[in-house]
């Protein structure tokens, strides 16, 4: 049996991808946490950027696991307004332009996961619109002071207070979160790693 590897720190992707397994006591994973450099390239598209991010990750975790027999799992998450990426906030006057630009609009989160044996590799894309409801400038300084925005791309989490401010969404929620679970066991179903 191959060993299943999560190339992420998350804990909500650790979360997620557990989910996965639906109770099969066959299912278990290790998680290790794959540096990669994530700028932007000129003339990426959003999808094109995310996916490659969510392979390098998976190539990442691959070397740096070291072992033959894995199946490593990279995943990325983008929040993308008219056109333009969000990343994580780079500081606190960062996460609340971010927060006020999402205010009463739909925006995208995509999120790309990859799987890689060293052999194949396989990704898919999720995009998922977002609504958010309209933000007072205190409601954004009063979430931003909670610390939970830093680390999050968009600055928000859905999962988190970030929840809030969701008036609508339209496609995958663990996406959103971190880790889309439908396209997940689809993937580790094609690498044989799980009876779907």
């Amino acid at each position: 049996m191959m060993q299943l590897v999560l190339a992420s720190s998350s804990p909500r992707r650790r979360e997620l991808l557990a989910q996965v397994g639906l109770g099969d006591s066959e299912f278990a994973f290790e998680a290790l946490s794959a540096d990669i450099d994530e700028s932007h390239r000129a003339g990426e598209s959003a999808d094109e950027f995310v996916v490659r991010l969510a392979i390098e990750k998976a190539q990442a975790g691959l070397a740096l696991w070291g072992q033959a027999g894995a199946v490593v799992l990279g995943s990325d998450t983008i929040v993308v307004l008219d056109g333009e990426i969000l990343g994580k906030p780079k500081d606190e006057q960062d996460a609340r332009q971010m927060l006020s630009a999402l205010s009463g609009k739909r925006h995208s989160v995509m999120t790309a996961v990859a799987v890689t044996d060293g052999q194949r590799t396989l990704s898919r894309l999720v995009e998922t619109k977002v609504q958010f409801c309209g933000l007072t400038e205190q409601a954004i300084l009063a979430y931003i002071a909670t610390g939970e925005p830093m680390d999050k791309a968009g600055a928000y989490g859905i999962q988190g207070l970030g929840g809030c401010f969701v008036e609508a969404i339209d496609g995958s929620y663990s996406a959103v979160v971190g880790l889309p679970l439908v396209e997940t066991r689809a993937l580790l179903a094609e690498m044989k790693l799980l009876a779907v």
